[in-house]
């Protein structure tokens, strides 16, 4: 007897992605960042992060590209901001899981 599998194997592949984008110290802060401020453009995250531009602009780009922020142009100017509040919680469980 089998049970049913309460998450399907391409939903749990997208998820991993999701996690993988996310597993770095310097997108977990900007996630955190970005769930304070709403929306920052990457002159204010990397001043923040202590970090180069470059640096700040690849981690905004692995974060974009699996969805977990989402880009707004104003002019020359790129705002950041979470696609979605939900994402915060990552940090919140890890912060439940992950001993000190």
């Amino acid at each position: 007897m089998s049970a049913e599998m309460p998450y399907s194997f391409p939903f749990l592949e997208t998820a991993t992605e999701v996690l993988r984008a996310v597993a770095h110290p310097h997108r977990l802060l900007i996630i955190e960042l970005l769930q304070q401020n709403k929306t920052m453009n990457v002159t204010e995250l990397y001043e923040k992060l202590g970090i180069e531009q470059a640096v700040a602009s690849h981690h905004l780009r692995i974060l974009k590209d699996r969805g977990v922020v989402q880009v707004r142009r104003d002019g020359k100017n790129s705002n950041y901001s979470l696609k979605t509040e939900e994402y915060y919680k990552i940090l919140e469980v890890l912060t439940n899981v992950v001993p000190e």
